[in-house]
Parts: C-alpha cells; sequence; structure tokens
C-alpha cells in the first residue's frame, strides 16, 4: 500500500506539473541562445511546490495508511472518550476547528498534520498513551493543537516549495554551464555533462536546502512547546511530559512523518535534526514566562 501511494503521489506530481507547464509555456528552458531564465524559473517553481502542495493535501490520508492509525468517531471505551474531549477541549482554546482524532500501535509518539487548521488531524500512539499520565498526555496533545494552531503544515510546505525552487533552478543552471564548458557544440541543448551534473547538484543543493527546513523545523517545535503551555496555563505538564519522553524509547514515524512528531529519534548530526535536543527545550520552557 505504502509503495502504491509513493507512486500515485508521484504519478500526480507529474501530471499536475506537465499540465501546469504546457499551459505556461515553460517546458522548454534550453535554446539555441543559451538559457532561457524566465521559463527555468517557471519550471523551477511549479514543480518544486506541485510535489509540496500535493504532499500537503494528501498528508491526513498518507498518514492514517502508513500508521494504520484507527480514527476515533465514537468512542468506544473510557479512555477514547477522554482522548477525545480533551482534544475537543485544547481546539477551542486554540480557535480552530475540532480535528480527526486517531490512535495507532507504537511506542511513544505523536503527531499533527493536514492541510487546513480547521480539518486537521491529531494521532497518538499507544505506547503514548500507556507511558504517560492524563495530564502529560495532554500536555503533548497541546503541543501538537498548538502547532495546528500556528499553521506549522503550511508553512513548512512553503518553505519546503521556496527551497525546492532554488535547487531546481540551481542545479540546471550550473549543469548549463558545466555542459558549456566541456561541450565542443557551442549549440547544445544539455548533453551528458548536463543531466549528470544537474543530478550531483540537485543531491548537493537538496543536502543543504534540508538544512534550513530542519532550521524551521527546530524553530516551531520551541513554539509548539510554548503553545502547550499557553493552552494549559502553566509550564510543568509540558515540562514533564519531555522529561518522560527523554527516558522512553522513542518510536520512529514514517520518513514522511518525522518533522511532524512530538519526538524525535533522529541520530543524524545536528543541523539535519528536526527536534532540538529535549534537555534544550526543558531549558527554554522553564526560562520561559507563562
Amino acid at each position: 500500500m505504502r509503495v502504491i501511494l509513493f507512486l500515485l503521489t508521484n504519478l500526480a506530481v507529474m501530471l499536475v506539473a506537465s499540465i501546469v507547464l504546457s499551459l505556461l509555456g515553460a517546458g522548454r528552458y534550453i535554446t539555441a541562445q543559451g538559457l532561457d531564465y524566465y521559463s527555468l524559473f517557471l519550471f523551477a517553481l511549479v514543480f518544486g511546490f506541485t510535489g509540496s502542495f500535493i504532499s500537503l493535501f494528501l498528508s491526513k490520508t498518507l498518514a492514517k495508511r502508513s500508521t494504520r492509525a484507527h480514527v476515533i468517531t465514537t468512542p468506544a471505551n473510557e479512555t477514547e472518550r477522554w482522548l477525545f474531549s480533551t482534544v475537543e477541549k485544547l481546539a477551542a482554546a486554540a480557535g480552530i476547528g475540532m480535528p480527526e482524532v486517531a490512535v495507532y500501535e507504537g511506542e511513544p509518539n505523536a503527531f499533527a498534520t493536514g492541510a487546513f487548521k480547521n480539518s486537521a488531524l491529531v494521532a497518538v500512539s499507544t505506547g503514548l498513551l500507556q507511558g504517560m499520565t492524563h495530564e502529560e498526555v495532554e500536555a503533548v496533545l497541546a503541543h501538537e493543537v498548538a502547532h495546528i494552531a500556528n499553521g506549522d503544515m503550511v508553512t513548512m510546505t512553503l518553505l519546503q516549495g521556496v527551497v525546492n525552487t532554488f535547487v531546481i533552478f540551481l542545479a540546471r543552471v550550473v549543469g548549463f554551464v558545466v555542459d558549456k564548458a566541456i561541450s565542443r557544440d557551442s549549440d547544445s541543448k544539455g548533453g551528458a555533462g548536463y543531466y549528470i551534473t544537474v543530478i550531483i547538484c540537485e543531491i548537493a543543493f537538496g543536502v543543504l536546502a534540508s538544512i534550513i527546513v530542519a532550521w524551521f523545523s527546530r524553530r516551531r517545535e520551541y513554539r509548539a512547546d510554548a503553545g502547550s503551555v499557553k493552552l494549559m496555563g502553566r509550564r510543568q505538564p509540558m515540562i514533564h511530559a519531555l522529561q518522560r519522553l527523554g527516558g522512553l524509547d522513542s518510536g520512529e514515524l514514517p520518513k514522511n512523518l518525522v518533522s511532524a512528531g512530538i519526538n524525535s529519534s533522529s541520530n543524524f548530526l545536528a543541523l539535519f535534526r528536526t527536534h532540538p535536543p529535549i534537555e534544550k527545550r526543558i531549558e527554554a520552557l522553564q526560562n520561559s514566562v507563562v
């Protein structure tokens, strides 16, 4: 199912992008006179943002499928009733529409996703529900609701679209320059040197761009922690929840949901981490003014 969803998403991106590019007349950006920078920029812009927005609009569906989350429509037990009513209370306090509430099997973690503030999704793992007190779980839920209220999913999508655009644009500019430097044909419209350079540059620039996206993701985690404090009216529940997470084995989320989780177990270098260290988050909360 995950492979099918991945292929369908990519097919949709290519189809929509091709249609838009045809309408804008931006499909051909290498001419006999050189690069048509306007057409190239339109090409990069459409491809850069189309993938991001399609991922955003499919985020809830993909999240539920990839985690096999059970969406609570009618609470079946006391835990589900408490969870549903708590999210409802927090959503009302944050001024957003009631999000879908879901539970999935796994180690302690939680995430929020969705394209719109008033129709988002908040999901928690069974490990989180079983390993924390109600107050700590509520603090985590408030953190996720704060993500929604802050519009973090949309701003992350916009940022990803911007960096995608520049990666695609710059990679092709460098590819064209390199190809012209090594090609004997002055009328070349993109040879092997061009395509190889573009691939290499897209990988290299993509790595650099991911540092920018990860930096923003870390900033938004501090904001969501502060949002939890605001919704709860006190800082201790969120501090206790983070302390608890620091001592638990946080479950890994699917790759497309890592930046949406309450806790990241990534072992990447600090620049590439989507979440700040838990001790720094606790320190920020301790120094905050309620």
